[in-house]
């Protein structure tokens, strides 16, 4: 018996078993494209599109460490101040009564120690010390006579790579102490110490990046349902790569402001562009590197970055954004911290309010006279991007300190509070550079010119500023 006529591929039988005439085929030759089977079923689709990498954004870092501020100028500058007391590295022994102190004559550095000054002189080759008096000093050779106060001479000192730094000083009764005049000998003439700053600089850049769509594949519709981390939805898959670049260009603001480097004009072939000091060069320039922190270190490697802390700003606050094997480092080494004296739990950030602290990633603990809040930092543990590089010169982490610094602001003329990390973008009242999108072509509402597509523009003209980076730690793989 047959069915005439016969509908699409399946042809009954008066028996039920399984014939090539009524059994459906995914190799069916009549159609490789599987046409034919889609002609007596549709498969089950699943629309909605599998979010496999969670959220994919990075930014946010700024966010938490930072602020950004409008400007108006193509480059950023302002002053840190030096220290207070008076000291030199690397000075060394002419005679064994005589200690230049700049022996490089270095243009940065001047001496600046008047006769009758109290001085002590460290040797780190020996471990030799001496307390002694300055009888005269020579701001032309940079050179001062002293006479120690326990010994005869330092003929028994290294006679290169010593340390100085004064204390103070003695007069005799009824001494009296006048101005001295550069390059003179005259025994107690005081030599005025002027006060000094270091002066830096950085240079926003132009960020851009566009995305074009036909008008055509505009009113095209998909299958799949789109979800970004923005918030878009629907069946236009335009509506998920527009929404993508745009994601993806505001990841770019904040990692141009991490990573950037300014060009070097002597070897770089770039030219027409500068470049922007982003914060890993500027730690590694003017902060604290840190290579090789493991848990196998532990407490003493942690104890050696807080001796060095001592010797610079000493901020109290402090928070570690760290790689994930870097977090667990300083999880192994946290296990071993009994509370109390040797360390405990620190929320004096967020209001000492746990809820707080944990709601925004954050967990604390306390060391000596520190308070840390750490966190895992996403950018370098997304493969994309700095997670992908593990070993030799791998960023681990880095120390930002919490608060704000006091600098001179070369535009208003006076000292002003910022916080350490901030970022400056280019605005005025006739143009906002800071975030900038517009819509050009078309088609998807835009009717500025013949071309049949949508340009979705994104402009911003930002840099970061690291103000005090001798504050700053960065983890690096050995």
């Amino acid at each position: 018996m047959s069915l005439n006529p016969q509908f699409g591929k399946i042809v009954p039988s008066q028996s039920q078993e399984l014939l090539d005439s009524n059994y459906l085929q995914f190799n069916d030759p009549a159609g490789a494209d599987f046409s034919s089977f889609a002609q007596q079923y549709l498969p089950e689709i699943y629309e909605q599109e599998v979010e496999r990498y969670g959220n994919r954004t990075l930014s946010g870092f700024l966010r938490m460490v930072g602020a950004e501020m409008p400007m108006t100028s193509d480059q950023v500058i302002w002053s840190e101040q030096n220290r207070l007391h008076i000291a030199y590295d690397g000075c060394t022994l002419p005679t064994s009564l005589t200690i230049n102190v700049n022996p490089t004559a270095a243009a940065d550095v001047q001496n600046v120690i008047s006769p009758n000054s109290t001085i002590v002189v460290l040797d780190p080759a020996t471990g030799l010390e001496a307390k002694c008096l300055v009888t005269d000093s020579n701001t032309t050779t940079d050179v001062i006579t002293i006479q120690p106060y326990t010994l005869a001479n330092l003929s028994t000192f290294t006679a290169t790579g010593l340390k100085v730094f004064v204390y103070g000083s003695e007069y005799a009764k009824g001494s009296s102490v006048t101005n001295g005049v550069a390059g003179v000998n005259t025994g107690d003439q005081f030599i005025s110490v002027e006060p000094s700053f270091q002066q830096y600089a950085n240079s926003p850049i132009i960020v851009r990046s566009k995305y074009v769509v036909n008008g055509s594949d505009m009113a095209q519709i998909g299958w799949v349902e789109i979800a970004t981390e923005d918030g878009s939805s629907g069946y236009l898959w335009y509506l998920k790569a527009e929404s993508e670049t745009r994601l993806r260009f505001e990841d770019y603001l904040e990692m141009v402001c991490v990573e950037g480097e300014k060009v070097d004009g002597a070897v770089s072939p770039i030219t027409g562009l500068k470049g922007t000091q982003g914060l890993f060069a500027a730690i590694e320039e003017r902060g604290n590197v840190n290579v090789g922190f493991t848990a196998a270190a532990g407490l003493n490697a942690f104890d050696d970055i807080l001796k060095n802390l001592d010797t610079q700003g000493a901020i109290e606050e402090n928070m570690l954004f760290l790689q994930r094997q870097t977090a667990l480092d300083f999880d192994d080494m946290l296990s071993a911290i009994s509370a109390g004296a040797q360390g405990g739990t620190a929320y004096g950030l967020f209001e000492n309010s746990e809820e707080m602290a944990l709601n925004l990633g954050f967990s604390g603990f306390r060391r000596g006279s520190y308070d840390f809040y750490k966190t895992d930092w996403k950018y370098l543990n997304d493969a994309s991007t700095r997670g992908g590089i593990n070993g030799i010169s791998s960023i681990e982490g880095v120390l930002v300190p919490a608060g704000t610094s006091t600098v001179y602001d070369q535009i208003l003329g006076t000292n002003i509070r910022r916080p350490f990390l901030h970022v400056r973008y280019r605005a005025s009242q006739a143009d906002d550079r800071r975030m900038k999108s517009w819509l050009t072509g078309s088609a998807g509402g835009a009717f500025t010119s013949t071309l049949d597509a949508m340009e979705v523009n994104f402009l911003s003209e930002r840099c970061l500023v690291t103000q005090a980076a001798n504050n700053f730690v960065l983890f690096k793989g050995v």
